[in-house]
């Protein structure tokens, strides 16, 4: 490859991979807060659209990735979210508030 070219082969290939990378993470979705189960480390949320999971919207019970994303939740809280699937199981991963 000439000394030309590499400059523009070298920003095409940052260009890719920042897509990649930003394709990988998972986006978030509005929900609302139904049950919060601190004892089971479980969370019943109403929710829109999950597109990564390639799921609708409903109401379902979600495992959370860590118990103290739970701290301070109660029914009838707006949120948003994201999902994703860890080991076979439907996890949120991240925890926003929508005031």
């Amino acid at each position: 490859m000439n000394r030309r070219r590499l400059p523009l082969a070298l920003a095409a290939l940052l260009i890719a991979g920042t897509g990649y990378a930003l394709a990988e993470t998972p986006p978030l979705v509005d929900g609302e807060v139904r049950k919060v189960d601190r004892d089971a480390g479980k969370l019943t949320l109403h929710h829109g659209p999950i597109t990564n999971l390639d799921m609708p919207g409903m109401t379902m019970v979600f495992r959370v990735a860590d118990p103290k994303m739970l701290d301070g939740l109660k029914p009838g809280d707006k949120l948003r979210f994201t999902a994703e699937r860890i080991d076979g199981a439907i996890t949120v991963t991240r925890i926003e508030p929508v005031r």
